[in-house]
């Protein structure tokens, strides 16, 4: 199923828009962590350092899972948006385990001085602004051409939103004298991180390793009452390439048809698929009905 004009611009377009939100949040966020010496400012800088690096990845991974099938590659290349969206939870969890290691050396330590000032709160409130906005405009094209790699990158945007606001918490302690907190909101922010990499893995190993989509298999049995000249539908089959699914099927009907009749019903069929299923690739094969 070759990709329209109109879904690859659009989303290339929403991935190169990441690449350019995350460069301005992982260059601001490290210099007011620096000067200011914020694990939770740091943390966030790093993580979006991440996504920086998860941004540029989905915009080769869409650019590349957007190409037709080929000799070499008869299914497409839609996976290399899941194997993009499973690299992307590794990097989180590796930004988890470096915040940990800093935050329990800090207070074990004792290290928590930290500048709180303006420029604290102003990256703060700008990265909250950026992420609501990048991950709302992700998240509408990840749904509306079903790609795991646009969703990833949603979800690292998301992720990014509420450990910001976890961050604010810790620098308005800060700022009241409670330099400690600030250390314990990079903490959380690790345990958010890992709870948002535990669904986007689980959800890409899925995909990899061919896992039917939730409730296909029902819906297509329904849809198949729409036409009476339909007896049986069985053998039904399916998985996810990307932003394709890769449906399989077989129906039974009357055996006194001609071929051009069952071609007819199949076709028929398939349409009724293609619309609860847009981004569906579908194979049906036709066997009389035994009465």
């Amino acid at each position: 199923m070759e990709k329209s004009l109109t879904e690859t611009k659009e989303k290339r377009l929403v991935a190169l828009s990441s690449v350019f939100a995350a460069i301005l949040l992982t260059v601001f966020k490290l210099i007011v962590g620096i000067l200011t010496g914020s694990l939770g400012i740091l943390s966030e800088a790093l993580h979006s350092g991440l996504d920086l690096v998860a941004a540029i990845m989905t915009f080769f991974a869409v650019k590349i899972a957007d190409k037709p099938a080929d000799e070499e590659h008869q299914y497409g290349h839609g996976k290399v948006e899941n194997i993009s969206a499973l690299f992307e939870t590794f990097l989180l969890l590796i930004t988890c385990v470096w915040i940990i290691y800093e935050a329990v050396n800090r207070l074990t330590s004792g290290h928590t001085d930290i500048i709180v000032n303006s420029w604290s709160f102003i990256v703060i409130a700008t990265a909250i602004v950026v992420d609501f906005t990048r991950s709302r405009a992700l998240m509408k094209y990840a749904k509306k051409y079903n790609s795991s790699a646009l969703e990833a990158d949603a979800l690292h945007f998301s992720t990014d939103i509420l450990s910001s606001f976890v961050v604010l918490l810790g620098l308005f302690g800060a700022f009241l004298g409670y330099n400690s907190i600030d250390t314990i909101a990079g903490l959380i922010v690790a345990v958010i991180v890992i709870f948002i990499s535990y669904k986007l893995g689980k959800k890409s190993v899925d995909s990899l390793v061919d896992k039917s989509p939730a409730n296909l298999k029902s819906k297509i049995l329904l849809l198949a009452q729409q036409m009476p000249q339909i007896h049986n539908v069985h053998n039904i089959r399916s998985r996810e390439s990307g932003s394709t699914i890769l449906i399989d099927l077989i129906i039974e009907i009357n055996s006194d048809l001609s071929v051009s009749e069952g071609h007819s019903i199949a076709d028929n069929f398939e349409a009724i698929i293609t619309k609860e299923y847009p981004n569906s690739d579908i194979n049906i094969h036709i066997e009389p009905f035994a009465k």
